[in-house]
């Protein structure tokens, strides 16, 4: 019984472990392992919840410890992956420059290759941890946020930058596979923008849907099974590089049906006033 106690709080550790293990890999410009990590970290991350409720050993510990957690996988590691995408790209992709000018912080190094102007480009990247934090206080307060969320999850929010991330740094690699998504996300201007909007639609009183299945049947999990399996071919037709696209397509999907319910709403007490307007 002692033992069962701890398994779901095991999890929640083997998430904080992968993302403090992201931090040093993203360190030295490994953002392919980061990303990696931050796969494994997810899948710990709903394991926990899932161990949680099934053995039914639910405690505000537990609670507080996933989301510090949360805080440093799917808070502070997309910062320093974002941090490390704009400082390449203000340098044309040369990492070992780089890590002279933006890991080390050398004078000369700064001094010689970087236009002061665009220096403090990079560190805008580190309002994710800050809007993280935030999120994940909030979700902790919110009962709204029981079978659905308001605001971009933590969890995909990091998979979008941890996403592009991956691409881009194979795309250093091999300039063979650069393709569309190079030429249009790797550019700092674009990562900046990216950086504010994602920040914002952490907090933003957005309703999104949750992968929660409460029935199995086709009309009340509509949305969920299409975006299931439009999912499923991506990630066979493009593998990881379908990451970005998946999550612009859940935020997608997630407008269209706020969209609907609010018109079915709509509609549903449209048809109550006649038929009352009808019986007087």
């Amino acid at each position: 019984m002692m033992i069962k106690k701890h398994i779901p709080n095991f999890l929640t550790c083997c998430n904080l472990l992968c993302g403090c293990l992201g931090i040093l890999f993203t360190a030295s410009y490994q953002l392919n392992i980061a990303f990696y990590l931050i796969l494994a970290a997810a899948a710990f991350d709903f394991f926990d919840g899932f161990a949680a409720r099934l053995l039914k050993v639910n405690s505000p510990i537990g609670k507080d410890l996933d989301s510090l957690a949360d805080v440093v996988t799917f808070g502070v590691l997309p910062g320093f992956i974002m941090y490390k995408m704009i400082s390449l790209t203000l340098l044309n992709s040369q990492i070992d420059v780089a890590i002279n000018v933006f890991t080390l912080l050398d004078v000369v190094s700064i001094s010689n290759t970087i236009n002061n102007n665009t220096f403090y480009f990079p560190f805008i990247a580190f309002i994710i941890p800050v809007f993280s934090a935030l999120r994940l206080a909030k979700f902790n307060n919110d009962t709204r946020q029981t079978d659905s969320f308001i605001g971009v999850n933590t969890p995909a929010n990091t998979l979008l930058i941890s996403s592009l991330g991956y691409i881009f740094i194979n795309s250093i690699k091999s300039p063979e596979n650069a393709n569309t998504i190079y030429a249009l996300f790797f550019n700092p201007y674009t990562l900046i923008v990216l950086t504010i909007l994602m920040s914002y639609l952490l907090i933003a009183e957005l309703p999104l849907f949750a992968l929660k299945f409460k029935k199995f049947g086709w009309a009340e999990n509509k949305i969920r099974y299409i975006f299931l399996i439009i999912t499923t071919i991506l990630l066979i037709l493009f593998q990881f590089y379908a990451f970005p696209f998946i999550i612009f397509l859940y935020i997608a999907f997630s407008i269209v049906n706020n969209f609907m319910n609010k018109r079915n709403k709509t509609v549903l007490k449209k048809n109550r006033n006649e038929e009352i307007q009808s019986r007087n």
